[in-house]
């Protein structure tokens, strides 16, 4: 499957060798195609030591409006489950091409 990707991908991906990577991160890229029947969440998060998330919160036109933390253990085990289902399906970023 031929696959188009935006600038901003493109960038962020050439970038990664010296952000992410450089600093010890493991990255994986999910293409959309990859990701149709998977449950994921609607608010971008991030997961701190399976016991704490933040999820980042938008308005309606995408700009950012703060943050929301929760460790209830429900929210905590819901995340973590999200985060390995896109990580098994994930391509290592050494792996994947943009275009």
């Amino acid at each position: 499957m031929a696959l188009r990707f935006s600038d901003y991908i493109r960038y962020e991906h050439s970038a990664t060798p010296y952000a992410n990577l450089a600093g010890g991160e493991l990255v994986r890229w999910l293409p959309r195609h990859r990701a149709s029947d998977l449950a994921l969440l609607g608010n971008d998060f991030r997961l701190f030591d399976e016991r704490l998330v933040r999820f980042g919160l938008r308005s309606g036109d995408g700009e950012a409006t703060g943050y929301e933390d929760s460790d209830a253990p429900a929210v905590v085990k819901l995340c973590s489950s999200a985060v390995e289902a896109v990580w098994e399906r994930g391509i290592d970023h050494a792996d994947h091409r943009p275009a």
